[in-house]
């Protein structure tokens, strides 16, 4: 499947959210991910954000398609990354 995700954390857990993102998706801006993920990976990311996050202050928004080609994506400004691939 496809997903968009974004978060919004506390000073103190955001760095490792990032971190964490990275690990399974394409950063597209701050708090911003992209990307196939398999329901299982998805999953396992959530699973692992919860042992840091905190519930009543913190939160994760998550768009699923089931592919990206579902998905219309218009870039209005600066592209913060591209993710493109240069062979």
């Amino acid at each position: 499947m496809y997903v968009i995700l974004v978060y919004d954390m506390g000073k103190k857990r955001v760095s490792k959210m990032l971190k964490l993102c990275r690990g399974y998706l394409n950063w597209i801006q701050n708090s911003v991910f992209e990307g196939e993920i398999t329901e299982v990976k998805l999953k396992e990311l959530l699973s692992r954000a919860k042992l840091f996050m905190n519930t009543e202050q913190d939160s994760i928004i998550i768009f699923k398609s089931r592919e990206e080609r579902w998905l219309e994506k218009e870039i209005i400004g600066q592209e913060k990354n591209d993710l493109d691939t240069f062979l």
